[in-house]
């Protein structure tokens, strides 16, 4: 951003009264939804063999957090610039208690599934509330180093939820994964009420509550009909899900071209520094999440990995973010954004290629974790980038639309690229499973609902082979290979996401210096726009 030409209003100073404990406090809000959104996935075994889930439900128990999220963040995030990030922020903290509650007690998948999407909902209020005030809060390479510690710490606190789930899951049983959060809850909760400062650069502008209901039922009609695509007898339901995305998506573009206060600002949204940023972030952390979910089913299905060894195997890829993104922001600074998303990119594709071609039955760690290192690698470098040119794009009264953006990225990526994966490996074993039935010599005396448990998902073909003891090892076996052929499936899926990505990335997004140039002008712009506003204090307690 230019450091002269007229003087803007709503610039934050280069950084709040007491910022590290307002840093540490945003940081520990973020921790609760990053922990609560990844502690399911090493889980799904031992869930899918509590309630003999289907593949299909154990999908929507993965991405019902993400869906929650991703469906309210938009609304959510103007709610907060409207009437007061803080309060929105500790609302948050505070559902997120009953929602996991629900969770760890749920009497079947069903109520499990609409306790994920709760819990999604709180942090939707919560989650992009933090990367708001950041943006709100500090300016300048302070926000840049900011969001790169969110985005690390974040991104590392997230990956080591299946490590803590692995761990609780050896002791007790699986609904414990869900209570991990509630003490840190706590501790979030009390930190944001004494350093949060309670107003920074708020908006006076009313909410467009009906394009926020709009984008609800625009993201949880598409999320959903992706779940329900390849269930069978299920067709109707998916049909009229893309019906009501399709007509939901309509109006909200209408609407936001004609509401005098729009949710989600079109014009700024077509900056290309923007929309090329947001659908590489979509990419980037739905890869990251799709590969997690499939791959630590792999890991305990397949090669019989314990939950604790599990979630141990993903540790690669906490580290790597870890020291890898604070090298992002700084080239970020020195090379641009696109470099540094197009190096990220790189290790991604690896990663995935990796997966894809040397993932199998008898694959021994190294293998296993060069692709979470891979991962780590690139999620780090692209990470600050993606949610940083969203940030330096808007204005100030904007930082809610940014932020509703920057947490798109990774909800709506890990929605779509769940969804997505977790439909081609649903299919893919079904598939394989089916062909392998029909091959058998044994294939006649398969009735029609023993085929059903059997290609419904791995865990209920556990349940199959317990019950036919004589036909086990054949029964695992061939649920093995099965697993494998939709995780290949899944994983090809990844792969041309990643390689249409980086073409967007390549072709679309400007190189440093137009960057900074686009920048100015779009600096230019908005102070010639913005209104004159008084800034609230920002002291804590305010």
């Amino acid at each position: 951003m230019p450091k002269s030409g007229a003087p803007r209003t709503d610039v934050p100073r280069e950084a709040p009264a007491r910022a590290p404990l307002v840093l540490a406090s945003l940081i520990t809000v973020a921790a609760v939804a990053n922990l609560n959104l990844s502690v399911a996935n090493v889980a799904l075994p031992a869930i899918g063999k509590a309630f003999d889930s289907s593949q299909t439900t154990l999908n929507l128990i993965a991405v019902g957090y993400s869906l929650g999220l991703a469906a309210s963040v938009l609304y959510l995030g103007a709610v907060g610039d409207r009437y007061g990030r803080k309060l929105l922020l500790l609302l948050g903290i505070a559902l997120s208690v009953p929602a996991c509650l629900l969770a760890a007690y749920a009497p079947n998948d069903n109520v499990l599934v609409v306790a994920r999407i709760l819990g999604g909902l709180s942090a939707g209020m919560a989650y992009p509330t933090t990367l708001a005030l950041i943006t709100a809060l500090w300016s300048g390479p302070g926000r840049t180093k900011s969001i790169a510690l969110w985005s690390a710490l974040g991104g590392g606190i997230s990956l080591l939820g299946p490590v803590i789930a692995g761990a609780l899951l050896e002791r007790f049983y699986w609904g414990s994964v869900f209570l991990v959060t509630l003490p840190l809850a706590a501790v979030a909760l009390v930190m944001a009420l004494l350093f949060v400062p309670a107003h920074a650069n708020e908006s006076a502008e009313p909410v467009d509550h009906l394009g926020g209901i709009l984008s609800v039922l625009l993201i949880a009609g598409l999320v959903l009909a992706i779940n329900f695509a390849v269930v069978p007898g299920q067709g109707a339901l998916a049909a009229g899900l893309v019906v009501i995305a399709l007509a939901a998506g309509a109006a909200f573009v209408l609407r936001q071209r004609r509401a005098p206060n729009p949710l989600y600002d079109l014009h700024i949204a077509a900056r290309r520094t923007f929309w090329v940023a947001a659908c590489a972030g979509i990419i980037v952390y739905g890869s990251m999440m799709g590969s997690a979910f499939v791959s630590q089913q792999y890991l305990q299905n397949v090669l019989e990995y314990d939950p604790v060894e599990a979630g141990a195997a993903i540790l690669p890829v906490v580290v790597m973010i870890v020291l890898v993104a604070p090298r992002s922001a700084k080239l970020v600074e020195t090379r641009g954004a696109r470099a540094t998303l197009l190096i990220g990119y790189t290790f991604l594709f690896l990663a995935f290629a990796w997966m894809l071609l040397f993932w199998g039955e008898d694959s021994s760690y190294w293998q296993i974790g060069l692709a979470y290192v891979l991962i780590g690698v690139g999620a780090g470098f692209a990470g600050t980038p993606a949610s940083h040119s969203l940030t330096g794009s808007v204005p100030v009264q904007r930082a809610g639309m940014a932020s509703g953006t920057a947490d798109l990225q990774r909800d709506l990526g890990g929605a779509i690229m769940q969804s997505v994966m977790g439909v081609l490996l649903t299919a893919g074993y079904a598939s394989a499973f089916s062909t392998a039935i029909a091959a058998s010599p044994e294939s006649k005396d398969v009735s029609d609902q023993v085929q059903s448990e059997l290609t419904k998902s791995f865990a209920s073909a556990g349940q199959v082979a317990q019950q036919h003891p004589q036909y086990a090892d054949q029964i695992v076996a061939a649920a093995r290979e099965s697993f494998l052929h939709g995780d290949d499936w899944a994983y090809t899926v990844g792969l041309a996401a990643i390689a249409l990505g980086a073409l967007l990335i390549f072709f679309a997004f400007p190189h440093r210096d137009a960057e900074r140039e686009l920048l100015r002008r779009y600096y230019s712009e908005d102070s010639a726009s913005a209104p004159v506003v008084t800034e609230g204090p920002t002291g804590p307690g305010a």
